[in-house]
């Protein structure tokens, strides 16, 4: 068994997957992220619906990162009907992914991800003798959520979100008395995170990955722009299947992306830091250099660096909205349904998350498509695990499984989120078909 490492069920990420690699004469001969958790079918359930129900129905894909869910799906329905969304409506939106981004980011690098710099089983454990970093954290964590309930409506699962904008908007008072003193002192929180993750001990190991992000000319990505990749990809999102493939592994129930002709790539944190550095705020720019990581970032356990640095950006980003605010005229645009195909794509916390719609006439979905971030992840979280072990191999086993683990939790895996899709084949013995 000293060849072989296997968690049959890993703690601190989100859903329900495992962990084998075998060594076979000194090398790594099979690595499996197993997921296992059952496909939950939501492309299935959004067929037939109304174009209008996709928000609500998207957003329980995912109790931690809903909004990322709402954003994407609201962009490719406005895209398909040939309406965009600007102003203070899509101003909004910003300021209510600021708050997922917040509330996600903080949930993952102090409670899930540091744990394991530091030792501990848990962040319970932790809290013992870290009491202040997890009070402060989960004070961080609270204003985040504060956001989302105040422009969404609820904390899970906002019912807010409509296609076009919002049911309804806050008037600027409203704004500045709930939420401006709050992020001022989230933003002081967010630069004491960025110094304390910049001091746990984090393994050596760089990797050379193909990094893929949103990218907009004008501001750190959300919402909008191009995908973009440090290898040479420049597509608009209704590109997305042209160049990256899903594919079906037996180990996993969630599908597998890799970039045509190319393979694995990278999305998430790192992916954005690496590729839209320059479009952080000044002061997170500051922050960076002060804590010594630079405008470039390879070592994958460093991104909990990365994700206290976009949390500080966040809270940055959410004062900026908040006091250039005008209350647009109306709640949301109008919207008529029209048949077409729409794309949208935006960054959730965990990275791309891509949602394709094809809808009739009278806004009735024909066909959908979503490609969530975590699935995008899981060849490379896979290879991470090779090259991590491949030089580690005489390291104890006991400590080798905690740190392979550890190389998952880098990337905040969303497992539930990933397990859309599965085609299922029946063969009929008698007559030999196949369905």
């Amino acid at each position: 068994m000293k060849n072989i490492i296997k968690v049959d069920y890993l703690a601190r990420v989100e859903g329900e997957g495992g962990l084998f690699i075998k060594m076979k004469d000194h090398a790594v001969s099979d690595v499996k992220l197993r997921i296992f958790e059952p496909p939950r079918f939501f492309e299935a359930f959004l067929r037939n619906r109304s174009f209008r129900e996709v928000p609500d129905i998207t957003a329980r894909i995912c109790g931690i990162c809903p909004v990322a869910y709402q954003m994407s799906s609201v962009h490719a329905m406005e895209d398909a009907c040939g309406v965009k969304v600007e102003g203070p409506l899509r101003e909004l939106r910003r300021l209510l992914y600021c708050g997922e981004w917040i509330e996600s980011h903080v949930l993952h690098f102090s409670m899930l991800h540091a744990p394991d710099f530091l030792g501990y089983p848990d962040a319970i454990a932790m809290a013992k003798d870290h009491p202040d970093v997890v009070k402060k954290m989960l004070q961080l964590k609270k204003i985040g959520n504060d956001i989302v309930t105040f422009v969404g409506g609820r904390e899970i699962h906002p019912i807010n979100i409509c296609v076009g904008g919002f049911y309804r908007v806050p008037t600027r008072r409203e704004m500045t008395r709930r939420l401006s003193e709050s992020l001022k002192e989230a933003r002081e929180l967010a630069i004491e995170a960025a110094h304390w993750t910049a001091s746990l001990p984090c393994p050596d190991f760089e990797q050379a990955y193909e990094y893929v992000s949103l990218q907009h000319p004008d501001e750190y990505p959300y919402n909008e722009g191009r995908l973009v990749s440090n290898q040479g990809l420049d597509i608009p999102i209704s590109a997305f299947y042209d160049h990256i493939t899903e594919e079906h592994m037996a180990h996993s129930t969630s599908l597998h992306s890799v970039l045509k002709a190319r393979g694995s790539y990278h999305v998430g944190p790192l992916a954005r830091y690496n590729l839209n550095f320059e479009k952080l705020t000044p002061l997170t720019q500051e922050v960076a250099h002060a804590i010594g990581l630079g405008a470039t970032c390879h070592n994958p356990f460093k991104s909990i660096v990365v994700r206290s640095l976009e949390t500080l950006y966040a809270c940055d980003e959410a004062l900026r909205i908040i006091d250039a605010y005008e209350m647009p005229e109306r709640p949301a645009v109008e919207v008529q349904p029209r048949a077409g195909v729409g794309h949208g794509c935006t960054e959730a916390p965990r990275g791309v998350l891509y949602h394709r719609y094809k809808i009739d006439e009278q806004g009735t979905i024909l066909d959908a498509r979503i490609a969530p971030p975590t699935a995008q992840n899981q060849r490379t979280i896979e290879k991470d695990l090779h090259d991590f072990v491949t030089p580690r191999m005489d390291t104890p086993h006991e400590k080798l499984t905690w740190e392979c683990e550890q190389v998952i939790r880098n990337y905040d895996p969303c497992i539930s989120c990933s397990t859309h899709f599965l085609t299922l084949h029946i063969e009929h013995e008698e007559t030999g078909s196949e369905v």
